[in-house]
């Protein structure tokens, strides 16, 4: 009995191994994936098709200057030490000489005041005049005629610094906003670099030429200062009245009325039925400087002169470049239709791409520039919607990827202009998500089914066994019942 006892156990002991009760319960990568390897060389791409040796491919930022390095014989001439035609909708500089060269601008430079002046002040808000607002400007330079503790309203002064030019209106709003002169140029300065100035140092609110303190800004930089002018409507409608009237104040009985001197409104042979809007200086150090604003059929154009021989002359050669700027080029919107199958079909080759691979694409999205400025001769050929593929190039062995993928405009002149771009963003995929419900269901009732008949072949096990030792124990005591009966007979 000894012997069955221990062979049982033996046999109990080799069931449970077999049977493996031990064993954890997890989800197991998929064995078909199991072993797999990739050589860290190995990368995926996209063929593409060479561009053609004559082909000039112009970037988003190159874009905004190219216009003004290419040759257009029709393009007008005009006086000026620098002048430039700017397109506000593409932010394109379509024409132009020494854009960036800092120059003394004279009083376009009230422009920077009033802009600080309608992003700071309500119209009507009161201006209590200082001695600091009138004293030390030049004789010679136009004023308003105010007396100490006069008050304005700041609609007052900003038409009298736009309509007239007056200097002691725009120091008064300065020194209003800043508390002083100097400290209202730090902000002139501070906000047009927020403009995108780049060349720009104000030491005068209303253009004062100080040899010792140059008051420097570029035609270019100009340009950005009445483009946010332009944001505020009551600008435009400032600077295209005809006039202004100055109520009485609580020093002066009389009305004032003030003429809008720019001959843009003040006179019939220089009016522009487009204007909207802009600002003429003079100095003798400046010349004569101007910078003015235009829209045709809801597209702004902005052009400036600095340093000008005449006075009139930079009123027909601004109406020149407006003319030029809008006659022979062409600012279109990009409609994200022109490249939906384009960017729907780049997006199909590269999910083919990563179907062997441990990645997909989690961010695969478009963004296209709002507008894009060309020539209208260029345009009237048509354009190719392009798509840039040679720098998508993925690694299988990197989780995480990133693409800027170049979308272009191309020209039967072969001028191919960068419109956009598709962010393409490449992951790895999670383990877990790899395993189907289908594979997840069918191996969690597959180890369920080991389970159970592991603790049933058990229980059977335990009942043997058990069935076992009441069998030895009862022979047992039959054993030794026999034994006592033949020692009683013995006796």
């Amino acid at each position: 009995m000894k012997n069955l006892l221990t062979k049982t156990l033996s046999v109990l002991m080799a069931l449970i191994l077999v049977f493996g009760i031990f064993d954890n319960v997890y989800a197991d990568p998929d064995p078909e994936s199991e072993g797999e390897t990739t050589s860290e060389e190995t990368t995926l791409a996209i063929e593409t098709s060479a561009a053609s040796d004559d082909q000039i491919v112009v970037s988003t930022e190159d874009a905004k200057t190219a216009f003004l390095n290419e040759n257009n014989p029709e393009a007008p001439e005009i006086n000026g030490k620098s002048f430039v035609l700017f397109d506000a909708q593409s932010q394109v500089y379509l024409y132009g000489l020494d854009i960036n060269q800092a120059l003394e601008p004279a009083s376009t430079t009230k422009l920077m005041t009033v802009l600080l002046a309608l992003e700071n002040c309500d119209m009507s808000d009161t201006v209590t005049i200082t001695p600091m607002m009138f004293t030390g400007i030049p004789e010679d330079y136009v004023r308003l005629g105010m007396t100490e503790g006069e008050e304005f309203t700041v609609e007052a002064l900003i038409n009298a610094a736009v309509l007239k030019s007056c200097n002691d209106a725009t120091l008064a709003l300065a020194i209003h906003i800043g508390g002083s002169e100097a400290d209202f140029c730090t902000l002139m300065n501070e906000r047009a670099k927020e403009l995108g100035c780049t060349n720009t140092n104000f030491t005068s609110s209303y253009g004062l030429s100080d040899p010792e303190r140059p008051n420097l800004t570029t035609v270019s930089d100009m340009c950005k200062i009445l483009e946010a002018c332009l944001t505020y409507p009551e600008f435009s409608e400032i600077a295209t009245s005809t006039q202004y009237e100055i109520p009485e104040t609580n020093k002066y009985n009389d009305k004032r009325t003030i003429l809008n001197a720019n001959r843009f409104i003040s006179t019939q042979m220089y009016a522009y039925e487009y204007y909207i809007g802009g600002k003429t200086g003079f100095t003798e150090a400046a010349g004569n400087t101007i910078v003015a604003a235009a829209n045709k059929n809801g597209r702004v154009l902005i052009a400036a002169i600095f340093g000008a021989e005449d006075s009139e002359i930079r009123y027909s050669d601004i109406i020149k470049l407006f003319e030029y700027g809008y006659n022979k080029f062409t600012t279109v919107a990009i409609d994200e239709a022109d490249y939906t199958t384009l960017k729907d079909n780049t997006e199909v080759q590269i999910t083919q791409l990563l179907v062997d691979t441990d990645l997909k694409i989690v961010d695969y999205s478009i963004d296209l520039n709002p507008y894009h400025t060309t020539l209208t001769s260029r345009a009237i050929g048509g354009y190719t919607a392009v798509i840039e593929l040679s720098g998508v190039v993925i690694d299988p062995n990197v989780t995480s990827q990133s693409f800027d993928i170049p979308l272009y405009r191309r020209y039967s002149d072969n001028y191919t202009y960068e419109v956009g771009t598709i962010h393409l963003l490449i992951e790895a995929k999670e383990r877990l998500s790899e395993i189907t419900p289908e594979k997840s269901s069918s191996k969690f009732w597959g180890r369920l089914k080991k389970l159970i008949i592991t603790v049933l072949s058990i229980s059977a096990l335990a009942v043997i066994l058990i069935a076992a030792i009441f069998i030895f124990r009862r022979r047992n005591i039959k054993r030794k019942d026999r034994n006592f009966r033949n020692k009683s007979k013995m006796l």
